[in-house]
């Protein structure tokens, strides 16, 4: 499968309707992070080309609000089919710009498609409400209407269901939207958007805009009529859009930066952890924004579980993602990689140690070895600064106080997890930690049907589950009167 062979594969960015390059003719390379060699370009535009799309959103912006929830309903329908029947395709995009191995990719195809099946059924259900009156000649009437177009900036290390999960419930409830993806990962965007037009969404009410991200930033921030702003990435990024946002008073979604803390009792099912471990730190080599930063294991399996996770980890190959026998593929950057490796420095120099890994893999400059460390502390950075990268830390508690107060000592609320086969002590740990998503007995917790997002400094807003298409609307009270 060669990129440029696909009829998917674009390298203009799609504005107002038309596959364009940028007003300047200049444009930007994108490497594949396994070889460091250029796949492609994309026009580097600006200011201007987001004006035009904003404009050809507000005049496209009636007539789909207009469309029933059903017939909207029927084109995201389609856009799912369309997306799972080019799976391949696209999951081979994702791989060549973005690294993570092909199987991988492959997943998260199906999970990006899971939120425009998802939100295509949503679409139908935006109830309102009837509301008693205090006033005997009167009746309230609760509706639900679009709130507008919506601005969705996304990150790299989901590319394609990042997307969906802010676009697919934007088309549902009737909005225009205009994406800026990621510098490093524009082809997924620009073929999921293919698919999208492919399926009927009319072309001016979706638009991928790539460049300068400072330039569109403030074409979005100064239009009065972009009302919507969602974005994915880390949280001083998130703050600063959202102090942008307030000028005119945009609703805002933010999905930001984690801690997440892994928490292990000595009464837990040791091998359903150590698979629950390995799911939750390695995919994706660590770059997730729900991956473990911290693992909390009680004293008494300590030992225990450090052994079978060191064995496991052992037997991760690492290398291209392109080749399917490979575990772990590169990272995004070499601030990456730079990182994980002042990461591990000041652990071992506080005293942790190195069990596994710790340096560069051999394959090339973005490739690192997956990492074990041990005997890791509160005073290291890796306990309060999210390291992004395929390195496990683990601690040692002796209580479960002492895990919670471990576990919340952070500034993040995005998602935990904890192990153990007591169901008092589980029901305890899902309300007293304070985050937004909690696992219990469980390192995959992501799905369509559940709301994701977080607390404190990790974020505003939920994506998917039914709560998902709240953010893209806006609640309208009417009063009748004059009823008698």
């Amino acid at each position: 499968m060669q990129l440029n062979q696909l009829k998917i594969f674009h390298e203009q960015a799609f504005i107002a309707g038309k596959w364009c390059d940028a007003q300047n003719q200049q444009s930007t390379a994108i490497i594949n992070p396994a070889t460091m060699q250029i796949i492609g370009h994309v026009p580097n535009m600006g200011k201007a080309e987001a004006e035009i799309a904003i404009q050809a959103a507000k005049q496209a912006y009636p007539e789909w609000k207009a469309k029933t929830a059903k017939e909207r309903s029927i084109i995201l329908k389609k856009w799912n089919d369309l997306l799972l029947e080019h799976l391949d395709e696209l999951a081979f995009i994702l791989t060549s710009e973005q690294g993570k191995p092909l199987s991988e990719a492959q997943g998260e195809i199906r999970y990006a498609a899971s939120f425009v099946e998802w939100f295509a059924e949503e679409a139908k259900r935006t109830y309102g409400d009837v509301i008693p009156s205090p006033d005997s000649d009167a009746q309230i009437i609760v509706t639900k209407q679009p709130i507008g177009i919506v601005a969705a900036i996304t990150p790299w290390n989901f590319p394609a269901a990042m997307i969906t999960r802010k676009v697919a419930p934007a088309l549902a409830a009737g909005c225009p939207c205009i994406v800026k993806p990621a510098p490093e990962t524009p082809f997924t965007a620009l073929a999921m958007l293919d698919l999208a037009i492919q399926a009927g969404v009319p072309a001016e009410i979706f638009s991928v805009i790539t460049g300068d991200a400072i330039q569109i930033g403030d074409a979005f921030f100064e239009s009065n009529d972009v009302r919507k702003l969602t974005f994915t990435g880390s949280t001083p990024v998130g703050k600063l859009l959202l102090e942008k946002s307030a000028k005119t008073m945009k609703k805002v979604s933010l999905e930001l930066g984690g801690n997440a803390p892994f928490i292990i009792f000595n009464d837990a099912n040791i091998d359903a952890a150590v698979e629950g471990a390995l799911a939750a730190k390695f995919r994706n080599a660590g770059q997730t924004c729900v991956c473990v930063n911290r693992f909390l294991v009680q004293a008494g399996v300590y030992d225990q579980f450090i052994a079978k996770f060191k064995e496991r980890i052992q037997k991760f190959s690492v290398g291209s993602g392109l080749e399917p026998i490979h575990d772990i593929g590169p990272l995004i950057n070499k601030n990456a990689i730079s990182k994980v490796k002042a990461h591990i420095q000041d652990a071992v120099e506080k005293g942790a140690k190195l069990i596994v890994g710790g340096k560069g893999h051999c394959l090339g400059e973005l490739f690192f070895e997956p990492t074990l460390i041990i005997d890791v502390t509160t005073e290291m950075d890796v306990a309060t600064q999210e390291t992004f990268g395929p390195l496990a830390a683990i601690f040692k508690f002796e209580d479960e106080k002492q895990a919670l107060e471990m576990a919340n000592a952070t500034e993040f609320g995005l998602a935990s997890y904890c192990y153990t086969n007591d169901l008092g002590r589980a029901w305890r740990m899902s309300q007293q930690l304070e985050y937004g998503m909690v696992g219990i007995n469980k390192g995959l917790i992501s799905n369509e049907v559940s709301p994701f997002g977080g607390i404190k400094s990790s974020g505003l807003g939920r994506e998917g589950s039914k709560y998902g298409i709240e953010d893209y609307m806006e609640i309208k009270y009417t009063m009748f009167g004059g009823l008698k």
